[in-house]
């Protein structure tokens, strides 16, 4: 089924919120009118009463009752649709002005201030009825003031009539006003689809201005163009990566056609082959680790690396990781210094590569006869790590970018080595994120230090 526009779905509510209004207000318009009708009638029942009871309360004796005929009459006679009706107790007629109306016999034992009401056919009447007395009667007369109201009921029809011929017409009429509003109002959406389509790759640094936008689209056009910078951001992130990629795969794949092609230009010895294989090896190894770290970092992005969930002592972990590298730090007489304890929540594999790929770093840059220091320090609220080693300072606008992919922040080594692509401080990041900590680096006064921040496990104590 095919689903309404918003243009449509605005004007049938339009149209059906005018439409309630005049109906509510017709209903009201009619009670009203009515009301006020009837108590017109009312009103004119009661004068009329009145002014009879005064004439009749004069009346001693029946057999003087011709004689207050001609004042009846006169009181009587000016209105056209009222008819005034006296009966002695025995049902009797006495008078009856402009003529008998044969009404029910119930309507002739209804007393008090009590408004009646009668349908005969096409007609409606609205009566009164009171027990009258004068001073010498022994028995009361019954007066019925009759009011032919049939009029009234037939305006009201008519009004009820034209009144759902006219909702009919407003209907119509606002929901043909309502479409016209509503697409009006919702051309801005429409301009904002427009560049929606339009967008491409090429077009992402484009924004939707937000001065012609109606105050309730500008979220909607905010998050939009935020989401823009956020394409354009990946967009070119990616674009960087797969040049990346491509750069460093250049090295080995040359190399490895070179020396092929050397090895091919003439017949050899058994020893020149094995020697070219060796050297293809140490490539294809070096683009093996290379491919192994892509497709981890690649796992990261989209939320597949899920560490284990098991308490870690980080500085059994940094034991043995200090006693791995003990024979290279020997070798370039380096110093390796750990202090203090602490406890993570995490996967301790990860965590091993995390902390070994910032001890190698660490190992490459320090310079010989200096001390490299691996602090833990566990507070109420975290897990603190630093990693800190001596050294050339890193010029703060590489700081924020020693974390991406094949970035160097030594423009020498801008061209990779086969013991390092880049790949490793990026590697560190995303192991830290998966243990929803953070890490970063600061640099200064001969000092870079790796800072590292994981949330506390339960149950753990605070290290003095």
């Amino acid at each position: 089924m095919r689903r309404l526009s918003l243009t449509t779905r605005l004007s049938l509510m339009f149209m059906l919120a005018v439409t309630g209004v005049l109906i509510v207000a017709g209903l009201s318009f009619n009670h009203l009118s009515r009301h006020h009708f009837k108590s017109l009638d009312r009103q004119e029942l009661l004068e009329k009463a009145h002014a009879v009871q005064g004439i009749l309360g004069e009346l001693t004796s029946l057999d003087n009752f011709a004689a207050l005929k001609p004042q009846l009459s006169a009181l009587l006679g000016a209105h056209r649709d009222l008819t005034a009706i006296i009966k002695d107790h025995n049902g009797r007629v006495l008078f009856a002005d402009p003529g008998p109306v044969n009404l029910p016999e119930r309507f002739s034992v209804i007393a008090g201030n009590a408004i009646w009401e009668w349908h005969d056919q096409q007609q409606v009447f609205r009566g009164l009825t009171r027990q009258v007395k004068g001073p010498g009667q022994e028995s009361p007369l019954t007066l019925m003031l009759v009011l032919d109201v049939t009029q009234h009921m037939y305006f009201f029809d008519a009004l009820e009539r034209w009144f759902a011929i006219g909702l009919i017409i407003s209907a119509l009429v606002s929901a043909a006003l309502g479409w016209l509003l509503a697409r009006s109002g919702l051309g801005p959406l429409r301009h904002v689809t427009a560049v929606a389509a339009a967008m491409s790759a090429k077009s992402l640094k484009e924004r939707i201005p937000l001065a012609p936008v109606p105050l309730e689209l500008q979220q909607l056009v905010s998050s939009f163009n935020a989401m823009l910078a956020r394409l354009d951001e990946a967009f070119v992130r990616l674009s960087n990566f797969s040049a990346d990629i491509a750069h460093e795969l250049r090295t080995p794949v040359s190399n490895l056609m070179t020396h092929t092609e050397v090895v091919l230009s003439r017949k050899r010895n058994i020893e020149d082959y094995e020697e070219n294989l060796y050297s293809n090896l140490d490539d294809l190894k070096r683009m093996s680790r290379m491919i192994d770290d892509m497709l981890f970092l690649a796992k990261a992005d989209n939320g597949l690396i899920i560490p284990e969930h098991q308490k870690i002592a980080l500085e059994e972990v940094i034991g043995t990781l200090c006693e791995y590298y003990r024979l290279l730090a020997d070798e370039h007489n380096i110093e390796l210094k750990v202090t203090g304890s602490g406890e993570v929540q995490g996967d301790v594999l990860m965590l091993h590569r995390a902390i070994s790929n910032l001890l190698s770093n660490a190992l490459r840059y320090t310079p010989e006869g200096h001390t490299i220091t691996v602090s833990i320090n566990q507070t109420t609220q975290c897990t603190q790590l630093t990693v800190k080693n001596p050294g050339e300072i890193i010029p703060p606008e590489h700081l924020e970018r020693l974390f991406d992919r094949f970035y160097r922040a030594d423009p020498a080594r801008r061209e990779g080595s086969p013991s390092n692509a880049g790949l490793g401080l990026a590697i560190t990041r995303s192991i830290i994120e998966a243990h929803q900590g953070k890490i970063w680096c600061t640099s200064a006064d001969g000092q870079t230090v790796f800072h590292m921040q994981f949330p506390r496990p339960e149950g753990s104590t605070e290290s003095q």
